[in-house]
């Protein structure tokens, strides 16, 4: 067989490379006979600085929802980023103007629906509000167990998806078994697992059953196992590391002025949390500590989630030795249903379960805005009432839709593999986002 080897020859100026050099093309011998590969036509002017778009979903794996992000880049580098929402044209605000009160309960469960009953405590606090209603102390206390139970879940399902999207797999399978450890708690006491529409406007949909708190209990004993164990995998691991220090770096001015809260503001090292400055459920009377990052990279978003976790656990056990007996809905047959036996047996409180569930209770005219402080950041439901059963206006302030306003300002100058971080690291659901 004959030996080919390679030659280069000299072309025209006319075929230059992006350095402005003459263009060398390879000339292959075989047998003794030269083959000229065609040179490569010059490149137009100009076109060596072209900038390519690529598009990074709507599908969801990687986007965390129906996301799009048009990317303009140079070379593997971001120049520009246009996040495109408005793929689930969910309506929930104008629906709301169409329900009563406690039915617009579910509507909340779809929002950010890793965080459901959170969601759902946060819309029964507003109403009540809005109602002048104070809810009792076992309510304020069940209350403030299912929205760590709610914050400790979303976590983890941020935690197990990060994981995937940087090339962690054992992660995942940690945190998923530990939400659905959850799951089981929240079905055992409200019946649903992933939509739960816990509240009423006034107290809770059911009490917890007996031995329910055993289980959670059990929960509070073992998670932190868990937790330890991501830590010791994730926090000092190279690959980790080197993924995510110095990514999306947001320095305090710029993530106040972005409207930023939560886990991304904190890992900028804003000290706010909505549950310290502005109390509610009595969370002032509960001992915490609201971690605080340095440096707003994805590395430090990682590390002050991991320890929120360690921090509703303190909670959570505080909750638990707090949890007094009595009732979970306050006495009024004007805006809480009436026990089925009374309802079936007296004339009185059958008359309130009829006006109650055909009419609705109804608070007086006026609007009030209450935050809480959700997995995501500060979620907020603002109402307007003229007096009647249905709110004249109902509207959302979704942690999720300010925060990814930021997404832009963090990939630019990145490379394209860590715009999957970035958007990770931001932990967005697409349900309170196009809501």
């Amino acid at each position: 067989m004959a030996t080919k080897r390679t030659v280069e020859v000299e072309l025209s100026t006319t075929g230059m490379d992006r350095q402005g050099r003459p263009q060398r093309v390879p000339l292959v011998t075989s047998n003794g006979s030269a083959v000229a590969y065609e040179a490569p036509p010059a490149l137009e002017p100009g076109m060596d600085d072209e900038h390519m778009l690529i598009n990074i979903g709507p599908q969801h794996p990687a986007t965390h929802g129906v996301l799009r992000l048009v990317l303009e880049m140079e070379g593997e580098t971001i120049v520009r980023c246009i996040p495109h929402v408005g793929y689930l044209h969910c309506g929930f605000e104008k629906i709301g103007e169409y329900r009563q009160y406690n039915q617009i309960i579910p509507w909340t469960d779809r929002e950010d629906y890793l965080n459901s009953m959170g969601n759902n405590i946060a819309f029964a606090l507003g109403a009540e509000r809005l109602f002048g209603i104070e809810i009792t102390e076992r309510c304020k206390v069940l209350r403030v167990i299912g929205s760590e139970l709610s914050r400790i879940a979303s976590h983890l399902v941020w935690l197990g998806t990060t994981c995937i999207d940087i090339g962690a797999f054992t992660p995942f399978l940690w945190s998923f078994q530990e939400r659905e450890n959850i799951y089981n708690l929240l079905e055992g006491w409200t019946g649903g697992r992933l939509t739960t529409s816990s509240t009423r406007v006034g107290g809770m949909a059911a009490d917890i059953p007996d031995k329910w708190l055993e289980g959670l209990q059990g929960f509070i004993r073992t998670f932190p196992n868990t937790i330890d164990q991501c830590d010791r995998m994730l926090t000092k691991n190279a690959i980790w590391v080197g993924r995510t220090i110095g990514l999306g770096v947001m320095s305090p001015d710029e993530a106040i002025n972005y409207g930023l809260s939560g886990p991304l503001l904190r890992a900028s090292g804003v000290d706010y949390d909505v549950r310290k400055d502005f109390p509610y459920l009595d969370y002032e009377t509960y001992d915490f500590d609201v971690p605080v990052g340095t440096n707003g990279d994805v590395y430090d978003r990682f590390l002050v989630r991991v320890e929120e976790l360690r921090q509703s656990v303190r909670i959570l056990e505080q909750a638990v030795k707090r949890l007094p007996d009595g009732p979970v809905n306050i006495d009024d047959p004007r805006i809480i249903l009436p026990p089925k036996t009374k309802a079936t047996s007296e004339m009185e409180s059958m008359i309130h379960h009829f006006k109650n569930v055909m009419e609705g209770p109804r608070p007086p005219a006026g609007e009030c805005y209450v935050p809480v402080e959700s997995p995501k950041g500060e979620k907020g439901y603002y109402f307007v009432s003229d007096g009647t059963a249905k709110p004249v206006r109902w509207r959302i302030r979704p942690p999720s839709f300010v925060n990814l306003s930021a997404i832009p300002k963090m990939v630019e100058g990145h490379l394209l593999s860590d715009v999957i971080a970035i958007n990770a690291s931001i932990d967005i659901v697409m349900g309170e986002i196009d809501r």
